[in-house]
């Protein structure tokens, strides 16, 4: 897969900008950055697509993975890729627009709603492909219906996607990321108000990963330990135990260890929406993990893995929720 769609599989998120005043783009663009989001599709939708990708091409560098939206000619491709966007963004199947787009050297997602345009972006040879307008085209259930003959092809779904639906496409493995406008309404853009741009990125990024704590591990020193334990939470609270090869479950929240194991009080369990991008998204933060204990799920992703450190003496790890 190219390495900017990668880049935007790792962050999950899409911020789908509508921008009216292209002096608002490099402050708009720091928000999205300093909300977690360092991603964004400017649409040629308005007069000022073009000037804001310059100006936050020229502001940030490669702080930032741009990208241009809605474009809908070979024209357009090139004005976007001389302004500095590194990916296009089409809402629709045009074989000419992606033909230019692939001469150019830059990944497209054209707009796919139907088999036919999915099969011509196969022929193509495009590995990703844009689903729009995704809620109205039928959704995640439409996507996971057509996925299967098309193994290889992964989606943005884009259109109707917010912050209470969005967890669940990309919990969906064949997601790649999906593009939204909800963190960057016009009215806050024209008004700008970034300060609150800010917190809705932060708010999208909760929602993308859905950090929960779902169980703590204890270690005991031995077998019995562990079951004595396991007794008691159970006669004390009514806790069902469940006995497994390596530890007891006194109800799904707490893990008795049948000896030693990682952390020196125990662990805690983190379920996430997709362990590879949520990895991704604290490597980014500066957290380093223990790739020895990274469980892959066969499918290119992974069930869980561990920080390298602990926190106050507890090893963390991330589990992908079921």
């Amino acid at each position: 897969m190219h390495a900017v769609l990668k880049k935007l599989g790792d962050i999950g998120i899409i911020p789908v900008i509508k921008i009216d005043d292209a002096s608002r783009a490099l402050p708009l663009a720091e928000a999205l950055i300093a909300g977690g989001i360092p991603c964004a599709e400017v649409t040629f939708r308005t007069a000022a697509g073009e000037a804001a990708l310059r100006a936050i091409s020229a502001g940030l560098g490669g702080k930032i993975v741009l990208g241009a939206g809605t474009v809908l000619t070979t024209e357009q491709v090139d004005r976007a890729v001389d302004a500095g966007a590194s990916f296009i963004v089409s809402p629709g199947f045009n074989p000419k627009v992606v033909s230019h787009a692939q001469k150019r050297g830059v990944p497209i997602t054209p707009g796919c709603s139907s088999p036919s345009d999915m099969e011509a972006a196969l022929e193509a040879g495009l590995e990703v492909v844009k689903f729009f307008p995704a809620e109205q085209a039928g959704g995640l259930a439409f996507i996971k219906a057509v996925a299967a003959p098309y193994g290889s092809l992964r989606f943005i779904p884009t259109g109707g996607i917010n912050a209470s639906n969005v967890a669940s496409y990309l919990m969906y493995e064949k997601i790649l990321a999906c593009g939204g406008s909800w963190m960057v309404p016009p009215d806050l853009i024209n008004a700008g108000n970034f300060e609150s741009i800010t917190a809705l990125c932060k708010e999208a990024q909760q929602k993308v990963h859905g950090f929960s704590v779902v169980h703590i591990g204890i270690n005991a020193a031995n077998a019995e330990s562990a079951s004595h334990a396991a007794a008691l939470f159970g006669a004390l609270f009514g806790f069902p135990v469940r006995d497994g090869a390596s530890s007891l479950f006194a109800s799904d929240g707490i893990e008795i260890m049948k000896g030693p194991y990682l952390g020196a009080n125990g662990h805690i369990a983190v379920a996430v929406n997709n362990v590879l991008r949520a990895k991704a998204y604290l490597e980014a933060k500066g957290a380093v993990f223990n790739e020895q204990s990274a469980k892959p799920d066969g499918k290119g992703g992974l069930i869980a893995v561990y920080l390298k450190d602990d926190i106050a003496g507890f090893a963390v790890h991330l589990v992908q929720k079921k």
